[in-house]
């Protein structure tokens, strides 16, 4: 008989909206019991595969139901450092629960009946947080007189310091904020990924021997020179926090944000908190985010939050050219906007912001789409509808539309190469940049915007510097 899924508990829509709380509150023990009990344990588990950083996942899940949680834990913190994470923002339906036997062939993200891996990882690393699980010492004596500095807390920036500290050599991490978690913190909202985890996390890697600076800005305030003349070896996570823009006139009308602007204005300086955070966000009786990717989501379940707590109607709308089924998005933050009242406007282009006198945008001006074939994404390629104008009430715009390379460190060492977008290039198989020991993962070499992609390359990465480091 088959085992239907373990569907994980969730704050009611109606009631998240009022604050920044987490919406999903994870398995209990008897929830991730019957959940790990579904797993066929395959001889050949395919979700490992679709893990970026190559989890044992059948292994832990076997721990998981014999009751074993320590080992299931001590399996995951083997390739992933940070499991409470990860199982909280990792687009798991597009990786290994996709990757699991159980989604049906051709699809093109997890079926229901796949097993719910990440909800069952951030269960075990949740145990092992609030349990205080000790991890086997892994320093070696070749690596007590390297050092590594890495620039960046984000994802990337966070993973390869700690699987080069585990290693025993000395790290330091060099984070151009007054915080550190980089996308992490100023990015992923409150109610999906709480700050108490997310510290809870960094200050684990803190006692394992890794320092932090933060308000260093490497390029600006510290030359790239400077760290290679102190240190072994130099690891760039910088991300790509430079927003992209529609280029549509009255872009630069007031109250139109860019999604890096605004979620940096609520998650890290804490807008949401006002007035307790003298943080200045504003807050429109009509907004719309335009975008269909995760930042657009949180962008958006964000400022319906924003309009509740000013006690206005909930009225935020997301404009996107396709329809919900090219939409970048994770499933889940999918079906979350939507029960929470968020609008999906689909198939429409913006072409135009107007303006009151005052020069604050008042109104959006659109076309309709139709789609065509698919273009180089492998998506359907929206074409506007001639004469199909129409306009809408907007007086917050939030522009969703992707992110382009940080240039600071670049600029200033013209030596460490780039392609036409900017990116730094490196070695796909090693990381290594133009400049003989320094290396590079995350966003900033192109990576796919998502945590654990992120979190491989410096994986990857790791490794190399390790070698690097032993032949130096």
């Amino acid at each position: 008989m088959k085992k239907e899924p373990v569907k994980v508990k969730e704050v009611p829509a109606q009631a998240r909206i009022k604050d920044f709380s987490e919406v999903i509150l994870g398995y209990s023990e008897s929830e991730a019991l019957q959940e790990a009990g579904r797993c066929l344990q395959c001889k050949n588990p395919t979700c490992i595969s679709g893990c970026p950083v190559g989890i044992d996942i059948k292994r832990f899940i076997y721990h998981i139901t014999q009751k074993d949680y320590k080992n299931a834990y001590l399996t995951i913190r083997e390739k992933n450092n940070f499991p409470s994470i990860c199982g909280r923002v990792c687009p798991a339906e597009y990786q290994c629960r996709k990757a699991c036997v159980l989604t049906k062939k051709g699809s093109p993200y997890a079926s229901e009946q796949a097993i719910w891996i990440n909800f069952l990882e951030r269960f075990a690393g949740d145990y092992g947080m609030n349990n205080n699980i000790p991890l086997p010492a892994e320093k070696q004596e070749s690596f007590s007189k390297a050092s590594v500095a890495v620039v960046g807390s984000g994802p990337a920036g966070l993973c390869c310091a700690g699987e080069l500290g585990r290693l025993g050599a000395k790290v330091t991490i060099f984070e151009s904020l007054h915080k550190t978690g980089g996308v992490l913190r100023y990015g992923i909202p409150p109610f999906r990924l709480p700050r108490s985890i997310l510290d809870n996390e960094i200050e684990s890697l803190q006692k394992s021997g890794v320092e932090i600076k933060a308000n260093v800005i490497v390029g600006k305030t510290k030359l790239l020179k400077e760290l290679q003349d102190e240190y072994s070896s130099v690891f760039l996570g910088l991300g790509a926090g430079v927003p992209g823009f529609l280029k549509i006139p009255g872009e630069n009308l007031c109250n139109i944000y860019s999604a890096n602007e605004f979620l940096t204005r609520v998650n890290l300086m804490s807008a949401y908190k006002f007035p307790e955070f003298h943080t200045p966000v504003s807050i429109g009786r009509h907004m719309i985010v335009i975008g269909g990717g995760n930042t657009a989501m949180d962008a958006a379940r964000c400022a319906l939050r924003l309009q509740v707590g000013r006690g206005f109607k909930p009225d935020t709308s997301i404009l996107y050219r396709r329809t919900e089924a090219e939409m970048p998005a994770r499933r889940l933050e999918i079906e979350h906007a939507k029960e929470e009242g968020i609008n999906f406007q689909l198939l429409i282009q913006p072409v135009a912001f107007i303006g009151d006198e005052n020069g604050f945008v008042k109104k959006l001006k659109c076309l309709k789409c139709q789609l065509a074939e698919p273009d180089a994404s492998g998506r359907r390629r929206p074409v506007a509808i001639e004469g199909s104008e129409f306009e809408i009430d907007c007086d917050v715009a939030i522009i969703a539309v992707g992110l382009e390379a940080n240039q600071v460190l670049t600029r200033a060492t013209p030596e460490i190469k780039t392609d036409k977008y900017k990116d730094v290039i490196v070695d796909q198989q090693t990381m290594e940049t133009s400049v003989k020991g320094v290396f590079a993962g995350g966003d900033i070499v192109g990576g796919e915007g998502t945590v654990i992609e992120a979190m491989g390359m410096a994986k990857k990465a790791s490794v190399s510097i390790a070698d690097y480091l032993k032949n130096k």
